[in-house]
């Protein structure tokens, strides 16, 4: 689960690019020429195309296999349940998710197990999880519709265009970040996601009261996320003690936080919250 959000590239050469398709018992494999959407009725490859200025990003591309369910999921659900983040309009979440409940925005859901168990465990809460690992979001659009959630909504592209320019102020009741990309190496920390800069985008678009949940198993990274969140004026620690928090129930063991913990690695969780706003 990861904010690098793992992008696939697109095919490096002008030959055509093996898509497997599926049939009920049958798997399908065809040839898509140089130009041909991946998925013409399911996620674009690069949504918000040049429309907004280079800027150092969070995430990295890769290529990843598709599975012929995940891909039958993103051809039948994303016009129901996706959403491509182009920057080209102002989203109304009431009337994506066709009702009026709290919305959660999370961001980087690998594989979506995780997301699947919490919105099912909180059918009240709205979930827009924001990824761009194709595999990923047709295996959550997939868990949703077998599990019958209809509270999950899976977003492609960049998250801080979603925040920037397609969400209103104060329209989010909460923001998930589990597992970013560490960028261990000195030179790659300004790739980051928890910085002072996104702190403060993602605040205009909280609710005075929403919590900020982070969770890390990579220990410098879990330091700074707790430094930075603690001088921003727009949180504050839920912890008195002003330290980390213990897992909460509501967020699950997942497959991967296990293979970290079977390394002897430390998942430290963070859980801020929106201060009310400040009178002018």
């Amino acid at each position: 689960m990861s904010d690098s959000l793992n992008a696939p590239e697109a095919s490096r050469s002008g030959a055509a690019e093996p898509v497997s398709s599926h049939v009920p018992g049958v798997s399908v494999r065809h040839s898509r020429t140089k130009g041909e959407p991946r998925f013409p009725d399911g996620p674009k490859a690069d949504p918000a195309g040049s429309h907004f200025e280079r800027r150092i990003r969070s995430f990295q591309p890769r290529r990843s296999r598709v599975t012929a369910g995940q891909a039958d999921a993103l051809q039948r659900l994303w016009p129901q349940w996706g959403l491509d983040i182009d920057g080209q309009c102002v989203i109304d979440l009431g009337e994506l998710f066709g009702n009026d409940r709290p919305v959660v925005l999370e961001i980087g859901f690998g594989m979506g197990e995780a997301t699947a168990q919490m919105a099912a465990g909180d059918p009240d809460t709205n979930v827009l999880a924001v990824d761009v690992h194709t595999p990923g979001q047709g295996n959550l659009l997939n868990l949703a519709d077998r599990n019958g959630l209809s509270n999950v909504r899976v977003g492609n592209g960049d998250a801080i265009i979603l925040l920037r320019e397609m969400l209103r102020p104060d329209s989010l009741d909460g923001l998930r970040v589990y597992f970013p990309d560490p960028w261990p190496k000195k030179r790659h920390h300004k790739r980051r996601l928890i910085q002072p800069e996104f702190l403060s985008l993602a605040a205009t678009r909280l609710k005075p009261g929403a919590i900020v949940h982070c969770a890390t198993d990579w220990e410098p990274y879990a330091e700074q996320m707790l430094e930075v969140l603690a001088a921003h004026p727009d949180f504050e620690n839920t912890q008195a003690d002003g330290g980390f928090s213990p897992r909460p129930e509501f967020r699950p063991l997942t497959r991967f936080e296990g293979q970290g913990l079977d390394k002897g690695h430390v998942v430290n969780d963070l859980l801020f919250r929106r201060v009310p706003h400040q009178q002018q």
